[in-house]
């Protein structure tokens, strides 16, 4: 009995008409969830450089689909795989502790409703990716984007905040608390003769980033230009 090679575009998650750089981009993200040093799943992370090997390569790509064409009619046809994609989108503290999310996705061709859950591990980076396998097959790209903030503005894996302190703290110096992205107290140091719209980098208090740690607060002092202090001689 003749044997049917294995399908490298679904190990990868992937459509037949792909591109190379969807391909290189599907091979690393599931490289990375299925690394044995971390999950210890040597046979899938085998089955992904194998389907990587052959389908990079344009050559071995295309006797690879040659190959696969006569066996098409033969594979079971009971599940037809599609890639669905969905943006959420998470709070500040909720990348920084952790959540679990219920995704809802619409399949376009069936015109149906699916539902999956989804852990996001604490330290989850703004732009951060989930793949999750669908029942019918094919996967939901998740990806994460972070939602406005009645105080912080979000600048990549940095946040952005206002201080506002009186003209004579901003001309002598002062020590200051504000509240962190998770409520926690943040000392400010503001140097003396701060100049209004001036900028204090807090490290490490900021959004966590893709390759590990956290960005910075960026905190902007302000201050009520009206409001002088009136030096006079002998005072």
């Amino acid at each position: 009995m003749e044997s049917i090679p294995q399908d490298y575009y679904a190990t990868l998650g992937l459509e037949r008409g792909c591109t190379t750089a969807q391909i290189r981009a599907a091979y690393r993200s599931l490289a990375k969830r299925h690394h044995p040093d971390l999950h210890g799943d040597s046979a899938q992370m085998e089955a992904l450089n194998a389907a990587h090997e052959t389908l990079r390569d344009p050559a071995r790509r295309r006797a690879y689909d040659q190959e696969l064409s006569p066996n098409e009619t033969s594979r079971p046809r009971s599940r037809i795989e599609r890639n669905i994609a969905q943006d959420v989108t998470l709070r500040i503290e909720e990348l920084l502790r952790g959540a679990h999310l219920d995704i809802r996705v619409r399949d376009p061709v069936h015109v149906s409703t699916e539902e999956y859950g989804l852990n996001i591990p604490a330290g989850t980076a703004p732009g951060a990716r989930f793949r999750i396998p669908r029942d019918s097959g094919g996967v939901v790209n998740v990806r994460v984007r972070v939602a406005p903030h009645f105080r912080f503005k979000v600048r990549g894996s940095d946040l952005r905040c206002d201080l506002r302190i009186d003209a004579r703290r901003a001309t002598e110096g002062a020590h200051e608390t504000i509240a962190g992205p998770l409520g926690n107290a943040i000392r400010v140091k503001v140097p003396p003769r701060i100049a209004r719209g001036e900028v204090l980098r807090i490290a490490g208090e900021g959004l966590p980033k893709a390759r590990g740690g956290r960005g910075d607060l960026l905190v902007r002092v302000t201050y009520r230009p009206e409001v002088r202090i009136t030096r006079t001689r002998g005072s």
